[in-house]
């Protein structure tokens, strides 16, 4: 089970198969004693898509935890930030080594990467059901 990132979160809304959980990602500081002297504690809330056909088992303000393997989580850091930049780095490289112009090889290598991003965009529900979270009912 150290393979897994768990959160606590509450049910926002129900579609059929389809939850939203809300949940507070806190910074490592966030449970700190001290995070009221220093102000560098952070939190934020996020939404998390779950997909399971048990949905009509929970209610909507429920408190509930969401899972997600490692692995997951490393793919799609990969996926976001990893691979775009390989992209970018190997096209700047590319354009400018063959045609000795810098502007050409920035401008070329931004468009690989809107095109990158736009064919993310596109195939987000694939992408989605990919990175799949699990949750479960708290006791």
């Amino acid at each position: 089970m150290a393979h897994i990132i768990k959160h606590n979160g509450t049910v926002e809304s129900i579609e059929h198969t389809h939850i939203r959980v809300k949940i507070r990602q806190a910074a490592a500081c966030a449970t700190c004693a001290g995070k009221q002297l220093c102000h560098s504690a952070e939190s934020k809330e996020k939404v998390i898509d779950v997909y399971t056909p048990e949905a009509p088992s929970y209610a909507v303000g429920q408190q509930v935890e969401v899972q997600i393997r490692i692995s997951q989580g490393l793919n799609a850091v990969f996926m976001a930030y990893g691979l775009p930049l390989i992209l970018l780095l190997a096209v700047l490289t590319l354009i400018i080594t063959l045609t000795g112009n810098e502007l050409a090889g920035t401008l070329a290598a931004l468009s690989v990467l809107a095109a990158y991003y736009l064919i993310l965009y596109i195939r987000r529900d694939k992408i989605t059901r990919k990175f799949s979270c699990t949750i479960n009912h708290l006791n």
